[in-house]
């Protein structure tokens, strides 16, 4: 039906928000259904670009699965990096971020951190608080790759003040040990 409707719109005019709601609305239930070479190709063809991004942006801001608001993320960051203000770019790529790192977590948790998927130093503080250390080492060594790559509201440096702040937590106790006097 969505390309029907699209074989429709380059036949007779249709105004530009149907058709950015029409393209929206196809792309994400591609994205749903894991089509994302479909998905690549369908934004491929779409020829204005401010369409494009729009529909990107929108269908971004509907807070898709994970592997779709990683796609999207991804796609935005690669196609309209100057087209995006300052403040969006960063949440675009703390998204993009945040979403890789929870696709390093085991499947059935991911559900528990989505929430977090756009705060990825907040959701590696949660982790470390239901003490998953190992998934800790694991989304550290994918920040720190990631961080060498792109600029993010924060940085390697922030990741190991709150590394240091959990370990000292971890070692701090709260009773004094007495020793046994005879």
């Amino acid at each position: 039906d969505y390309e029907l409707c699209e074989e429709w719109g380059h036949l007779y005019p249709v105004p530009r928000e149907d058709l950015i709601n029409l393209h929206r609305e196809h792309l994400l239930h591609l994205l749903e259904m894991r089509e994302m070479e479909k998905a690549l190709q369908l934004l491929r063809r779409i020829e204005d670009p401010g369409i494009c991004l729009a529909i990107s942006e929108q269908s971004l801001d509907q807070h898709p699965s994970l592997a779709a608001s990683h796609f999207l993320a991804d796609y935005l960051t690669a196609h309209f990096y100057t087209n995006l203000t300052t403040a969006r770019r960063n949440e675009i790529q703390a998204l993009y971020i945040g979403s890789k790192v929870l696709l390093t977590l085991p499947e059935l948790s991911r559900v528990n951190y989505f929430h977090l998927s756009s705060r990825p130093l907040l959701m590696l503080e949660q982790l470390l608080m239901n003490m998953k250390v190992d998934w800790v080492v694991v989304a550290v060594q994918t920040l720190h790759q990631l961080l060498a790559e792109q600029e993010i509201g924060f940085t390697v440096e922030d990741i190991d003040n709150l590394l240091s702040k959990y370990a000292e937590k971890a070692l701090n106790f709260p009773f004094t040990l007495k020793e046994k006097r005879s």
